[in-house]
């Protein structure tokens, strides 16, 4: 046995997250693709037939009432808002990132009607759909569209920033962008700051209410494990939910949704963010699968998920260096903690051949053009074992 893998034995050993690993459903394959679509939660199928069964089967109409279906929006919104540090009441679940991406930054743009603020401002290396979405809010609120890097935008804010949308870690890269420093210069310059938690939210403490952040968005099926298509999620900061006017008004946003008036008029608090009727199944299964930070001893912190994360990345990173011949790969990874989020970039010249034969070989990672190995290291059900097989696998299959 070589050296890292009886490094590998012991810091298994000495894992305090380890036995959440049981309660996914995985087999001798190393996942390694949790940034893009998480783990089945062993709890969830168990309750996805509940639902369908007996609350959709045999109360039918009586479970919007008698299984809690109205209020799961809410509900599982208050059970996602400790992992990104947010206190109850400031979260909606529902409808799809990109949706929820469009309601947020219009309204943001909103908020600063009036004050001759007509710019809004993007993360130039965001997730494509983040900039599809910034260019038709801006062509709809008559704003003009401005692409900057996150390191950039403290120098292009002025007094014509209505709103900035930014992602908390680079979906490439897995660089983790500084949000306390950015949401205060945002503020400095008077603007609205919408965050995209997708890559962060339930692999590193975020600290929404601590940072003063105005609105965040995220999805759900990577490192919350809610399953394909899951609903994504809004944040409103409780101070601006009464100035939240929404571009998606729908009628479960309304005050009085069965009042079924013509004229709409809001309902108070973070509510406001839902549209329509809510994917029900799809929902309820994220509720499920959300059971896996609960436990004994107060659950699963974030924190402890982190310092694994950290230190699955080190050492994958430790490990690639000592099986990938030098010049074989590059990391794009930052190698300081502080600006990594849970996942190893990979530059490699053939990257997309590379990839699949790493999954032939029982290892699964993701290409992302036009040539970056891309692996995702979700804490709850990753060990350092599969870290050094995954890495002197890719040393066999670059060699």
């Amino acid at each position: 046995m070589s050296e890292l893998a009886l490094k590998a034995e012991k810091l298994d050993a000495g894992d305090e997250l380890a036995g959440v690993r049981a309660q996914f459903v995985l087999d001798d394959v190393v996942y390694l693709d949790g940034n893009s679509l998480g783990a089945l939660p062993v709890g969830v199928p168990g309750r996805v037939e509940d639902v369908v069964r007996r609350q959709w089967g045999e109360l039918r109409i009586r479970s919007w009432d008698e299984s809690g279906w109205w209020t799961a929006p809410e509900r599982i919104g208050d059970r996602i808002a400790p992992l990104v540090g947010a206190a109850a009441g400031q979260i909606v679940v529902g409808d799809s990132t990109s949706v929820n991406v469009f309601k947020a930054l219009v309204a943001a743009v909103r908020m600063t009607s009036g004050s001759g603020r007509d710019e809004i401002v993007v993360d130039a290396t965001t997730f494509p759909t983040d900039g599809y979405i910034a260019e038709s809010a801006a062509r709809l609120t008559g704003c003009t569209l401005r692409p900057v890097t996150p390191a950039d935008v403290p120098g292009a804010l002025g007094d014509r920033t209505a709103a900035v949308l930014l992602n908390h870690v680079d979906y490439r890269t897995g660089r983790l962008h500084d949000l306390p420093a950015l949401t205060a210069a945002v503020h400095a310059a008077g603007a609205v700051v919408v965050w995209d938690l997708c890559h962060s939210a339930g692999a590193l403490p975020v600290g929404l209410d601590e940072h003063g952040v105005d609105l965040a968005v995220g999805c759900t099926y990577k490192y919350l494990n809610g399953g394909p298509g899951s609903p994504a999620y809004l944040y409103v900061r409780r101070e601006l939910q009464d100035r939240f006017d929404s571009p998606l008004p729908g009628w479960n946003s309304h005050v009085e949704p069965f009042g079924m008036r013509s004229a709409y008029e809001p309902a108070a608090g973070a509510l406001r963010g839902r549209v329509g009727t809510p994917d029900i199944l799809s929902m309820l299964a994220l509720e499920a699968a959300l059971d896996v930070w609960d436990g004994e001893g107060g659950g699963v912190s974030i924190e402890a998920v982190r310092a694994k994360s950290l230190a699955l990345t080190d050492f994958f990173l430790e490990c690639v260096a000592s099986y990938v011949p030098d010049g074989r790969v590059e990391s794009v990874t930052p190698v300081a903690h502080a600006e990594r989020g849970s996942q190893v970039a990979l530059r490699c010249a053939d990257a997309g051949d590379v990839m699949k034969r790493l999954i032939e070989r029982g290892v699964v990672g993701d290409f992302r053009h036009p040539d970056v190995l891309r692996f995702g290291f979700t804490p709850l059900y990753v060990g350092f074992g599969d870290v050094e097989r995954a890495a002197r696998t890719l040393g066999d299959v670059v060699r």
